[in-house]
């Protein structure tokens, strides 16, 4: 395929939104064993209940029944989320609604069996049966939470009905509001970043454990993300309801940590800690959120060493959601010779092929100018991806980073399998191209990623462009669409700061 593109206009720039939010909550006493819930259909019509979840054949033990099976499925977990009528996020003034009404969607590609019901304040205006299917649906909820409800009559009534839940967590509400979680009554607090300090009627029945989580869903909740807004429910789950798997290499923190290694980990962890920048990258990553995918990524960027490779944790490449690659480009079916033109995009003309605008995912999104190389190499069939992009260190230097991918095509056209050993840190993505417009102006990739060391996956989309602006208004709608593709909200899209790009260290890319 022979493509003939022309230099693009110098890019503009583009401001970035959000701000932090700043509630958090500090735990009183130990938590308590989480009661177990019955399962029951939601009388709400704002998100499907209906469960597809894997099961578990169980084989009877008894010789009358020993070839007899049945199947047993997880409890599924009941959230009601209750926000403030009229209530604005900082996710680019969105309002709270939308927001939670996305993560209950995106809860369920964590697991199906995860039910939330969305409503806002105003039910007692609505009428009586709203009101009362509430109560019933309160009445047997694993988790209530409750987002910037202010109205007095509200903050009565969410008190006098959820004194059952077992966890109740409040942000941006009326200080009246009670918190909980296991259980156990939390105070509140209006305060910085990080909860560090633990309020307790008894020091001595505090845990670790519930200091943790707390700290952790106060710090989750300060990034202001939908990812992580949907993290702090996983923490909830998993710490007090039933185990989530996504959160299995949740590491602890701290320099007994590090002591462990040194004595069960053998010569690889002590090669890393003789090594000055590898111990520098794993103290900082200790002392990140293990979630926060910003402060672990920029750990590794400021302190590169490949010897963290010697750190490894197993994390599955995500499959939900299921993004299917665009089928037709300038009319014709799509093929994996024409889905890698499409990844080529402008080199050739210009001295890489995009430039990313945007994107979903917060660990990559933040790094300012991205630009993106994709070549075939001298090899039949190697397809090679270089990002060359800038990384703000934990001193405060802006240096260039590069890093280079082997690409392989998936067995459907338009998505690949991409691999990096990224400063000792083994990533493994599968990238789907959901949609390019004919002119190449813009392009939206998706990506499912696992990463070793910290034991993570993720999922993201980028929005590429020649000259890193943003595509015109005409392609609204199409661009919507290919989002919603994706299971993305345009609001979620961090945009990357394409202000001060001069002479990039694109250098001469080589076929191999």
């Amino acid at each position: 395929m022979s493509l003939v593109l022309e230099p693009p206009p110098p890019p503009l720039s583009k401001s970035k939104t959000g701000a932090p939010l700043k509630r958090c909550f500090t735990s009183i006493r130990t938590a308590l064993p989480p009661p177990n819930h019955r399962f029951r259909a939601s009388r709400f019509p704002l998100h499907p209940t209906s469960s597809s979840r894997p099961t578990v054949t169980v084989v009877l033990k008894t010789e009358k029944e020993k070839n007899a099976v049945t199947e047993q499925k997880d409890p599924p977990v009941r959230i009601v989320a209750v926000v403030g009528q009229g209530s604005v996020s900082p996710l680019k003034c969105t309002p709270w609604e939308e927001v939670m009404m996305h993560t209950a969607k995106r809860l369920k590609w964590v697991d199906e069996g995860y039910e939330m019901v969305v409503v806002t304040d105003n039910f007692r205006q609505s009428n009586y049966q709203t009101a009362m299917d509430l109560q019933k649906e309160l009445a047997c909820a694993d988790i209530l939470l409750v987002v910037a409800v202010t109205n007095q009559d509200s903050v009565k009534w969410i008190g006098t009905n959820s004194g059952n839940i077992p966890n109740v967590i409040c942000f941006e509400s009326d200080p009246g509001l009670v918190n909980k979680l296991g259980g156990s009554y939390v105070h509140s607090e209006m305060k910085g970043s990080i909860c560090d300090k633990v309020v307790g009627i008894s020091q001595l029945k505090k845990t670790d454990e519930t200091k943790e989580v707390v700290q952790t869903v106060s710090e989750a909740w300060d990034r202001c993300n939908s990812d992580d807004i949907r993290f702090c429910l996983l923490v909830i789950i998993n710490a007090y309801i039933q185990p989530v798997p996504t959160l299995k290499n949740l590491r602890s923190k701290g320099f007994s940590t590090l002591n462990c290694m040194v004595k069960n980990c053998g010569p690889q962890i002590l090669d890393c800690l003789m090594d000055p920048n590898c111990r520098k990258a794993l103290q900082c990553l200790n002392k990140c959120s293990p979630v926060d995918q910003v402060c672990n990524y920029r750990c590794i960027a400021s302190f590169e060493s490949p010897k963290l490779e010697a750190f490894s944790l197993y994390a599955k490449i995500p499959e939900k959601p299921y993004v299917q690659p665009m089928l037709k480009f300038r009319g014709k079916d799509l093929c994996h010779e024409t889905a890698e033109d499409l990844f080529v995009g402008w080199m050739g003309s210009l001295d890489w092929s995009w430039r990313v605008v945007a994107g979903q995912n917060p660990a990559y999104d933040q790094f300012p100018c991205q630009y993106q190389l994709f070549y075939r190499g001298k090899a039949k069939g190697s397809f090679w991806y270089e990002p060359v992009f800038q990384v703000k260190t934990l001193e405060g230097e802006l240096v260039w980073r590069r890093r280079k991918y082997r690409v392989k095509r998936a067995n459907v056209p338009g998505t690949f399998y991409f691999s990096v050993l990224d400063n000792g840190v083994v990533s493994k993505e599968y990238w789907t191209i959901v949609d390019v417009s004919e002119d190449f102006s813009w392009g939206l990739f998706h990506y499912h990623g696992a990463a070793r060391v910290a034991g993570q996956s993720y999922t993201g989309a980028v929005l590429v462009s020649p000259d890193g602006t943003y595509p015109k208004q005409t392609q609204s709608n199409r661009l919507s669409s290919a989002l919603e593709k994706c299971g993305i909200k345009e609001w979620e899209l961090y945009t990357v700061d394409n202000c001060a790009c001069q002479d990039p260290p694109l250098g001469s890319w080589s076929s191999v």
